[in-house]
């Protein structure tokens, strides 16, 4: 019953009740990534689509299906032998919000005291 409620109240919590129905009725499955994210395209059409293993994030798509998500190419990576570039990094979750998000020297949230400023800079005084 749970998750009957939040495919229907939730859309960052996998699918919905439309998205299923849709699947069901016009969706052909494409393929799976290592995250277990699954793609789907319309059988009639240019259509594609994920539906996310957990909660929605768009940055947990592997390069080689963002480029078949995005129609830069016709080819999904389970009908070719796709390997990432060398240059292509893994997926690193967003960290804001959280003890691992970047924090400037002089931020409220660290101890490090902020640089001085250098002595080419005038302050601005309404009254100058």
């Amino acid at each position: 019953m749970k998750n009957f409620l939040l495919e229907i109240f939730t859309w960052w919590n996998g699918r919905t009740m439309g998205t299923r129905f849709f699947t069901w009725r016009k969706g052909e499955f494409v393929g799976e990534d290592e995250f277990g994210n699954k793609y789907y395209r319309e059988r009639a059409g240019k259509k594609r689509w994920v539906i996310y293993n957990g909660v929605s994030d768009a940055s947990k798509i592997p390069s080689g299906w963002h480029g078949w998500m995005h129609h830069r190419v016709d080819t999904a990576p389970v009908d070719e032998t796709y390997y990432a570039k060398g240059w292509q990094k893994p997926h690193e979750a967003n960290h804001t919000g959280t003890s691992l998000a970047y924090r400037p020297d002089g931020s409220i949230l660290t101890p490090e005291k902020r640089p001085e400023v250098s002595g080419d800079y005038q302050a601005w005084s309404p009254g100058k």
